[in-house]
């Protein structure tokens, strides 16, 4: 556990200043920003539409859902697996690495569950970032109706399935920067899988739980469904999909210990 916890924050210092750790930050901010100005500019024509509560939140909320789940989300995962591995790439440092007296399964671990942190921080501050703004709305537009409806319970349930969702393309993407040093390969196969991923997982294909890439449009067509519910937060959040992207990522990452290892041999 000592190794663990010495490898994770050794992590973080090694990628507090790239790209994708400020990223999981950002994007959050910016994404969220802009929705909630659309809806302050656009207030008008929204308060038209006479929105009961719940609704208004819905239509809210799937304005963030339907940007950063189908596209943000996926590309940022691809990204962030390839900066997490690619510091020891660009350095060569991958022997060296191993040759510290941590435990070798610790220091892989750690890459790996500081990836799956990032993730979370993201979609977390997604999340609280949907109910700040919004609430923020109802202070700047009085007319609105955020304040007569408390969706924390919907929005962590939404949030916590698409984490789950994010697990598989996380940890194909994981391991193939292990295997190429190089930005193009494992790149290339995360933007074809997921434009893959997307048409198959909007056309309602059948097998489409299978292809990693698709789980986050499945669980957006799933929230879609939630809104017909009476209650659109009883949706289910372990289903087909979330169990196959749980398998890929157990398999997966073992797999890339045994990837990783070899290659710090080398």
């Amino acid at each position: 556990m000592r190794s663990l916890f010495i490898s994770l924050v050794s992590e973080f210092y090694k990628s507090k200043k790239t790209l994708a750790f400020w990223a999981a930050i950002l994007l959050p901010v910016i994404i969220c920003g802009l929705i909630s100005f659309g809806f302050y500019s656009g207030s008008e024509k929204v308060l038209a539409l006479h929105y009961p509560p719940l609704l208004l939140w819905l239509r809210y909320i799937g304005a963030a859902l339907g940007v950063m789940g189908v596209l943000i989300l996926p590309f940022y995962v691809i990204f962030m697996a390839f900066s997490v591995n690619n510091i020891e790439h660009k350095n060569d440092t991958w022997k060296t690495l191993f040759a510290q007296p941590l435990n070798k399964f610790s220091i892989y671990t750690a890459k790996y569950l500081y990836a799956v942190v990032l993730i979370f921080i993201c979609l977390l501050l997604f999340g609280g970032l949907t109910l700040a703004f919004g609430h923020l709305l109802q202070i700047l537009i009085p007319k609105y109706s955020f304040n007569q409806y408390d969706p924390s319970f919907l929005l962590s349930k939404f949030y916590f399935k698409l984490f789950l969702s994010s697990l598989g393309i996380l940890s194909i993407q994981f391991t193939l920067s292990l295997v190429w040093g190089d930005f193009l390969k494992p790149m290339g196969v995360g933007f074809i899988g997921t434009i893959m991923g997307i048409i198959t997982g909007n056309v309602g294909w059948k097998y489409a739980y299978l292809i990693p890439y698709s789980h986050p449009s499945l669980v957006l067509n799933s929230s879609t469904a939630a809104k017909k519910l009476s209650n659109p937060a009883d949706f289910e959040i372990f289903t087909q999909e979330i169990y196959t992207s749980l398998i890929y990522a157990g398999v997966l990452f073992v797999l890339g210990y045994f990837i990783v290892t070899r290659k710090s041999i080398k």
